[in-house]
């Protein structure tokens, strides 16, 4: 039958005003199809092994010569995206499901099973399962590990660390244990709260801390399932709490157990925008960030001397990035918070939040007026150096035992023997002390030397 007029034989019955895009829109389909051809069929060539590459979407701006030629597995379903990707050798993704990766860096030997992943970087042997959803400033580092339906955003997981399932467990820190069988854990059914009834997320949790952490010979610190942590908290290593029990307080004696029923209802009178704890809220935040910095500090002085063919210095620079990232979020979090105590005792009576003592409506008008410097001060201390002639003793003795034994980060680290361990501690947290007193000299109500245990 002839096609009516103003119709397109080959298109069915599509309007003139249309058929223009379709073949339009085809053209580009094509365009684009031939393209992902060409790459897939580069990346097969250079040794990648995609077992169904119809399956596989490759975005244009990837560069296939950041993606390993050796032991580098892609199944069905997998979608690459982002300049900054970075894929090192024997790494499998999407084994258990599909997986999209975008600017993730992905160091040897990773496992992502399948979910999606971006802006996060992944040192050696991590691995994840089905079901993630991890976003920007995360850092697994060797070995770290999670079980399936886990999200994380900017989270930070040293060496071992162990996540169960069914977990949310963004805006953390966790460290502790010294291996595969000894490490930290969160069961399963997780949840890291940080998110409060006042809309901020001034909420980061400690768990361990750097200056010790990162020796991985600290005890290992459980997390209970079925359970959860109001942020910001802070945890002792060896600390253990209770499946089902829901942390509301610091645990900063070490070896502590916590176990806490949750069947206490109470019904009490509440209003938006009353603030309670605020001195224990920034001085968590105000360590949190002091971490961060002396973490960035370790990245920069110490992995630096690790970097080599299976740790390039491009997987260094993500770390480092993403510890500046992290960095912004908090710093910009806790200005906004204080932002909004700052309202609070400008705009409203005292008697609003109840009796509060003389030193917390002090802390608080002091806030009201110095607050907006508080962004300023944590800035300028993202540089903090510490005593540098502890660090330079400390990075000598790490250079002779890297000569003796060679450039495996984890069995260096943990070799140095007790004195030089201690050594690297004690620099690290001078970096914490230097940054905490700015702070506290800023904000002399927090006492902040009387809470770092």
């Amino acid at each position: 039958m002839r096609p009516a007029s103003g119709e397109r034989g080959h298109t069915g019955r599509i309007e003139k005003n249309n058929s223009l895009f379709t073949i339009i829109d085809s053209r580009r389909d094509m365009q684009h199809t031939n393209g992902q051809h060409r790459i897939i069929a580069e990346l097969i060539a250079k040794g990648v092994d995609i077992p169904c590459p119809q399956t596989v979407e490759i975005g244009p701006e990837v560069d296939i010569a950041r993606i390993s030629d050796r032991g580098v597995k892609l199944h069905a379903g997998t979608k690459l995206m982002g300049r900054r990707t970075l894929i090192l050798d024997n790494v499998r993704l999407g084994y258990q499901g599909p997986v999209t990766v975008e600017n993730c860096l992905l160091g040897p030997d990773v496992r992502l099973e399948g979910g999606f992943f971006k802006g996060a970087v992944f040192l050696a042997h991590s691995s994840m399962q089905t079901g993630a959803h991890v976003r920007e400033g995360t850092i697994l580092e060797e070995y770290a590990r999670a079980a399936h339906c886990v999200a994380l955003k900017h989270t930070i997981l040293f060496p071992y660390v162990t996540l169960g399932s069914l977990i949310n467990f963004c805006d953390c820190f966790m460290s502790g244990g010294t291996s595969a069988r000894d490490h930290s854990e969160v069961g399963s059914s997780y949840v890291h709260f940080n998110f409060t009834p006042n809309q901020d997320k001034a909420t980061p949790s400690l768990m361990g801390d750097v200056p010790r952490g990162v020796m991985i010979r600290q005890p290992p610190i459980f997390l209970g399932g079925q359970g959860g942590m109001v942020g910001p908290r802070r945890l002792a290593f060896g600390t253990v709490i209770g499946a089902g029990t829901v942390c509301r307080r610091d645990v900063l004696q070490p070896q502590r157990l916590l176990i806490g029923g949750n069947d206490t209802f109470r019904n009490l009178p509440y209003e938006r925008g009353s603030f309670r704890n605020v001195r224990q809220i920034l001085a968590n935040n105000s360590f949190y960030v002091a971490n961060l910095i002396a973490l960035r500090h370790w990245y920069v002085h110490v992995r630096t001397c690790f970097v080599c063919t299976a740790f390039p210095d491009v997987l260094l620079q993500g770390l480092i990035q993403n510890i500046d990232l992290a960095l912004d979020e908090r710093i910009r979090r806790l200005q906004d918070y204080c932002t909004m105590v700052a309202a609070s005792v400008l705009d409203s009576p005292p008697e609003r939040e109840g009796p509060l003592s003389a030193a917390a409506l002090n802390l608080r008008r002091s806030l009201a007026r110095k607050g907006p410097a508080l962004a300023d001060v944590l800035n300028s201390q993202c540089n903090a150096v510490g005593q540098v002639e502890l660090r330079d003793r400390f990075l000598g003795l790490l250079e002779k035992t890297i000569s003796r034994q060679g450039r495996d980060y984890l069995a260096v680290i943990q070799g140095l023997e007790a004195p030089q361990a201690a050594a690297g501690t004690q620099w690290l947290k001078t970096i914490v002390a230097q940054v905490t007193g700015a702070v506290g000299r800023l904000l002399p109500g927090l006492h902040l030397e009387e809470t770092d245990r």
